[in-house]
């Protein structure tokens, strides 16, 4: 089996020279148009010398001619536009696996004001976890993704997802193209929420069966009297006065269809796009439950959905014709083209009034779907959680940080089990502790999510994640970093006196005082965890603390160390290890910058 970078590389490969040659039939194609132009008009300006009948048919095969050239010029070009869509999606994908993404989008705008992990675990913002899996480009797709990183799913919803994701990691054509569609009709939230308030508006308008015979008696009426004008049978000025009130009585119709397109105005190519994701995904055969269940949500009577958004977009697009003047007065004076398009409008809600929800959500998860099922093809090494019942366990081996590259990243087994457990992380500066539980923490997001984690075995109990890592004071609320860090922990505490199935992260407490109270705090914290019977890991510099092991088995020590060689270099191997840390670092630090530590007698 291929690894992922050859793949995409040999899939670059493969669209650059198809590339090459559609450029080919582009060029082709634009001189072709221009030599049938002069050839047209010279071979029927000879024609028309002998005989007008050969001229016009020589015109008119060059006409049809010059269609067919200019539809098959459209096509190429509508290919020219996807194959350079998949070349930009490998190139990424192949700078992904690089761990260059810090310039993709970022989902920093779905970060909550307040949270129980996402801003201590880097899930959005700059080189996050939201930037190295997203592969939506609908506004729906990218908001379920990160609602699904800042909230867990339940277990069966999860186990559902390993299968569909296991099914589409191998599907890469399948999952580009989707993303290639997405890339070039992005489907918004504002288009959602307009279609969606029309649905939802019960005031409908020209449903009365009268209009069914009034309109096509209207046309015939309107076009009689238009035939007959030319034809001489009644004088031009009546059919001008005519004219004048056909004009008034449809614009007096048009003013309740006006309202009604100003809510769909401007979203007919987005309701494309729709179509055409929505096609894609009921042409594919699944297997996975997930997968086929969100097939079998867009059918309608066993007719697709694509037909239907298919149709309302031919809808629309008849109702933009009103944006050409000229031709909207024609055609809605003699033809009241409002009326008839309001019409297949209300026929067209009727129908389909509580699918458009569906069909939104049903994109939206394959949007999510593909963005996991790209990350387990890129890591295979990377293996799917098991999930126990009880609460609490944890058990996780060679587990690693997603975002730091394979060849830089450490990896630690570890293990937790029971209830009232602290796991308490000491450690030199600098020597992983924090990096330790950020990838632990981060792994359980991932796990939560239904998504493939950095390591070779995970197994977990479902937990509500709560970590105090990243604190920062707030000039605006007058808050100091001290103040912060107590509210985030009045949370956990007030979240741990509920028996949440809490598991929490915490990095060094109480850093904003001084250190007598931080220690006093910080243990007095520790105790209330284990009698709250509360899971915890712990990191500290404050390596007393480790000594509450000796007045409560509940508490168990580990530690990163850092070796000194005989240059005085410091040497980190970033490893979790059983026990206290006995080696510190700072000394050696401060010498190396020049300060001068009194000798202990």
């Amino acid at each position: 089996m291929k690894e992922p970078l050859q793949v995409y590389q040999g899939k670059l490969h493969l669209l650059k020279n198809n590339l090459i040659k559609l450029r080919k039939k582009q060029h082709f194609f634009g001189w072709a148009r221009l030599a049938l132009v002069v050839l047209t008009a010279v071979i029927s300006y000879q024609l028309f010398y002998n005989t007008d009948y050969y001229g016009w048919m020589a015109l008119i095969t060059g006409l049809i001619a010059f269609i067919v050239l200019i539809s098959a010029d459209t096509d190429n070009n509508r290919l020219i536009r996807n194959i350079n869509s998949l070349i930009a999606i490998n190139n990424e994908e192949v700078t992904l696996l690089q761990h260059h993404f810090g310039e993709r989008f970022d989902g920093l705008k779905f970060l909550p004001g307040i949270h129980d992990y996402a801003a201590d675990l880097d899930v959005f913002g700059k080189a996050s976890l939201y930037q190295y899996i997203n592969r939506c480009y609908t506004e729906q797709g990218r908001k379920a993704l990160a609602l699904d990183m800042l909230k867990p799913l339940p277990v069966n919803e999860i186990l559902l997802r390993h299968e569909a994701i296991k099914e589409l990691s191998g599907e890469v054509e399948w999952r580009q193209q989707l993303q290639a569609i997405a890339m070039r009709s992005p489907v918004t939230d504002v288009m959602q929420n307009r279609i969606e308030t029309w649905i939802h508006n019960e005031d409908e308008i020209f449903t009365s069966l009268v209009w069914k015979i009034f309109l096509p008696v209207y046309a015939f009426l309107t076009v009689s009297s238009a035939i007959a004008a030319f034809a001489g049978l009644f004088p031009i000025q009546i059919f001008t006065f005519l004219v004048l009130v056909y004009i008034i009585f449809s614009s007096a119709l048009s003013r309740k269809p006006s309202m009604i397109y100003i809510q769909l105005n401007k979203i007919t190519s987005q309701v494309e796009g729709l179509e055409q994701l929505v096609q894609w995904l009921e042409n594919k055969e699944f297997r996975s439950t997930l997968l086929v269940q969100l097939q079998n949500d867009l059918k309608i009577e066993n007719e697709k959905a694509s037909i239907q958004i298919k149709q309302l977009k031919k809808i629309l697009g008849r109702f933009d014709l009103r944006l050409n003047i000229f031709v909207f007065i024609i055609l809605n004076g003699f033809f009241l083209w409002d009326v008839w398009q309001m019409r297949a409008l209300n026929s067209w809600k009727k129908k389909n009034k509580i699918l458009v929800s569906t069909w939104f959500f049903a994109v939206q998860q394959a949007e999510v779907l593909n963005s996991l099922g790209a990350l387990h093809f890129n890591h295979p090494g990377w293996h799917f959680p098991k999930f126990e019942k009880e609460y609490f366990y944890i058990k996780a081996t060679a587990l690693g940080h997603p975002l730091l590259l394979q060849d830089q990243r450490v990896t630690s087994n570890f293990e937790m089990e029971g209830k009232g457990k602290i796991a308490l992380v000491t450690g030199s500066n600098m020597a992983g502790k924090s990096t330790f539980l950020r990838s632990l923490g981060i792994n359980v997001v991932l796990a939560q999510m239904g998504a493939p984690v950095c390591a070779e075995s995970m197994q977990l109990s479902p937990v509500q994640l709560m970590s105090s890592m990243r604190i920062a004071d707030n000039l605006a609320e007058n808050t100091s970093t001290f103040y912060a860090e107590l509210k985030k922990l009045q949370v956990i505490i007030e979240a741990v006196k509920q028996s949440k199935p809490v598991f929490i992260l915490l990095d060094e407490i109480l850093r904003g005082t001084n250190s007598f109270d931080r220690h006093i705090g910080s243990k007095a914290l520790i105790r209330q965890l284990i009698k709250e019977q509360s899971i915890a890991v712990i990191a500290t510099h404050d390596v007393e603390l480790s000594q509450i092991v000796h007045e409560n088995g509940s508490l168990e020590n580990y530690h990163f160390d850092v070796q000194v060689d005989k240059d005085d270099e410091l040497y980190f191997d970033y490893k979790l290890k059983p026990g206290i840390c006995t080696n510190l670092n700072a000394s050696i630090l401060m010498k190396k910058i020049g300060i001068e530590l009194e000798q202990q007698q």
